[in-house]
């Protein structure tokens, strides 16, 4: 139901308080003809005076309550809510109001603390790239040497008769530590890549093509579930088609023998709480959407301003292992968090496929599957003409 303005509530008590003042005062009169008669003036004023603050002082309590109950209270609610998000609770929020005005604004204000959560999120996200690029900078230079001088060292010891175990696994952790400085640069290095205009359903069966031909899917059964009528988004179509390579990598790594692999593109549209981007109160009007970070919902990571109701493309890989647990659900797409055993992985390529979507103005997010494991979605939104 609608709730009514604070004008239309106003003045609909201020006309019920002018008729019970009317009605008030033509009783009053009467009683005072009935109850005075006989009185000399000397008398009567005293009594007049009685009735008149007596009258006036219900108004009063009346006129206070409405106030207080219609202005006051709302206004000290909504102060109280701002004092906290300007000491630094970002998670204090306003309560809804009787009327439409103040509930509004409290809407408003609401809006904006999350706002600023989302600045907070973006502003953390990028302080931590930054310090992740000066890392891997440094470690690229200072290691980088080191490594290739150990590189050296090591094809000399093999030739010199070394056993060949020890020389096995000492090329094996090197390959490990030239990987994860690699990764580090690719998440903290700019990308040269121009964004273009790309045909997501293109970069899809390239993907799974050069899956396909390296013969990564021998464990798996792998399909491509291609829709129809896919808008063209804006991005790189190289980075994307590394996103989904590693995703891909991910699902046979984590699917059993003989399960399915499902890459699939869908024509989609963008609602929030299928994300669990929007988790909206009662008073939010239809439409409204809050993309609070990762570190205020814990499901998914930071994401672009996507309106409710964009249209775009969807992409997801979906496979059939162990699936994702709901509280890891954020950290997967942390750098250096990861699942694998020391040797499989380094933590960084799902770090990496967030920030290629992200970028391109996409959001990415990780659900259960219906094969029973987990399904990473990526959605791109469409190019308005």
């Amino acid at each position: 139901m609608a709730k009514p303005s604070l004008k239309a509530e106003l003045l609909f008590n201020l006309a019920f308080l002018a008729s019970a003042a009317l009605l008030l005062g033509v009783a009053t009169i009467l009683a005072l003809e009935a109850l005075t008669s006989g009185l000399t003036p000397g008398q009567l004023l005293p009594l007049v005076l009685v009735t008149v603050a007596v009258d006036v002082g219900i108004f009063i309590v009346f006129g206070r309550y409405l106030v207080t109950r219609h202005v006051l209270l709302p206004v000290e609610r909504l102060m109280r809510a701002a004092d906290a998000v300007a000491e630094g609770d970002l998670a204090a929020r306003a309560p809804d109001a009787e009327t439409r005005d103040f509930a509004t604004l409290g809407e408003r204000l609401n809006r904006m603390t999350d706002r600023l959560l989302d600045a907070q999120s973006q502003l953390v996200r990028t302080e931590k790239l930054a310090s992740v690029g000066r890392l891997a900078a440094g470690l690229a230079h200072e290691i980088g040497n080191p490594l290739g001088a150990i590189g050296t060292y090591l094809e000399v010891a093999r030739r010199r008769g070394v056993d060949a175990e020890v020389t096995g696994g000492m090329a094996r952790e090197l390959e490990r530590i030239d990987r994860i400085i690699r990764g580090l640069l690719d998440y903290a290095r700019p990308r040269d890549e121009v964004v273009q205009a790309l045909d997501v359903t293109a970069v899809a069966e390239a993907a799974f093509e050069l899956i396909r031909a390296q013969g990564a899917f021998k464990r798996a059964v792998p399909r491509l579930d291609l829709g129809e009528g896919v808008p063209r988004v804006r991005g790189r179509p190289h980075a994307l088609e590394q996103a989904l390579v590693n995703l891909l990598l991910n699902a046979v790594d984590a699917t059993p023998d003989a399960a399915a692999v499902v890459l699939g593109v869908r024509r989609w549209t963008f609602e929030p709480d299928q994300v669990g981007l929007a988790p909206r109160r009662a008073s939010d009007p239809p439409g409204l959407a809050f993309p609070r970070p990762a570190a205020a919902r814990g499901e998914v990571p930071p994401a672009p301003d996507l309106a409710t109701g964009t249209t775009g493309a969807l992409v997801f890989v979906a496979d059939a292992g162990p699936g994702v647990p709901r509280e890891d659900r954020a950290r997967v797409f942390e750098p250096f968090y990861t699942t694998k055993a020391p040797d499989r992985g380094t933590g960084l390529g799902l770090a990496i496929v967030a920030r290629t979507v992200f970028d391109m103005g996409g959001l990415v997010w990780v659900e259960e599957a219906r094969e029973g494991g987990a399904v990473f979605k990526l959605f791109l939104p469409e190019i308005r003409t």
